[in-house]
């Protein structure tokens, strides 16, 4: 199984850039750069002001309001109440990826990452995720790990590598992928079915939480399959990367084996 869309080796590899000022950041916005996170100072008032923020909301771009402090501590260049991070990846949409595998007589194996907010969690999930073949993380724009230098570093490079689909809503997602003919499969404690009891030699779609909660609700109503991890300890609980590592590789054994 090959991944969709992998990036050449040569290729030229960027790190997160800042770019401060109002018109400075719609210019960015405007030339179609991905915005990883926006910082605007709270308060802020003004004709460019509103036009910036019409046009975060024409892109469905999240921002955060915060004091002119924080601002000063990212950077003592003349931000006039605006500075945003670039990110060092082009994110991709699952609905133009999905296709793709299909077309190219690939069964679909997708990440799916809730609330996954640790960003060495996310750079080693990328490069297991990689490494096994998985064809795209599934991540949200709201509550989700930045993709910065140290989940790039974690990751390997993987992340330069693999495609990551960031998505306004999971459920939404979570449905197209249904729709589609992709099984979810959730990664909880909540059942009493193991992982080794899920098919995952069909289109699958494996969906891992956030350590302390877990999956949401509304992904877990609306899966095909929920499945847990063995536990003989007594701990009882796994880092998130290492429980997407042991869910991946049950996939793969069971597709190397068909």
């Amino acid at each position: 199984m090959q991944n969709f869309q992998r990036r050449d080796r040569g290729e030229k590899r960027e790190s997160n850039q800042m770019v401060f000022g109002i018109r400075a950041v719609i210019e960015a916005i405007d030339s179609g750069k991905e915005i990883e996170s926006l910082f605007v100072q709270r308060g802020l008032g003004g004709s460019l002001i509103m036009e910036l923020k019409t046009l975060l909301k024409e892109h469905n771009i999240a921002f955060q309001q915060v004091p002119i402090e924080k601002l000063n501590r990212i950077t003592r260049k003349n931000h006039q109440g605006v500075i945003a991070v670039i990110s060092p990846i082009t994110y991709q949409k699952i609905e133009d990826l999905l296709p793709t595998i299909y077309e190219k007589g690939e069964t679909p194996l997708l990440l799916m990452l809730d609330g996954v907010t640790d960003v060495r969690n996310m750079g080693a999930i990328a490069r297991t995720a990689e490494c096994s073949g998985v064809h795209a993380i599934i991540v949200p724009k709201k509550g989700s790990a930045e993709i910065n230098p140290d989940a790039i570093k974690t990751s390997a490079g993987a992340l330069y590598k693999i495609p990551v689909c960031r998505e306004d809503s999971l459920g939404r997602t979570g449905r197209f992928l249904i729709d589609s003919g992709v099984q979810l499969v959730v990664s909880t404690e909540k059942t009493e079915n193991s992982i080794y009891d899920v098919d995952y030699t069909v289109p699958t779609c494996i969906i891992m939480g956030a350590e302390d909660v877990g999956v949401s609700d509304d992904l877990i109503r609306i899966s095909d399959q929920l499945a847990k991890i063995p536990m003989f300890g007594e701990i009882q609980s796994l880092n998130v990367s290492v429980s997407a590592g042991v869910v991946i590789y049950e996939a793969i054994r069971q597709r190397n084996n068909k």
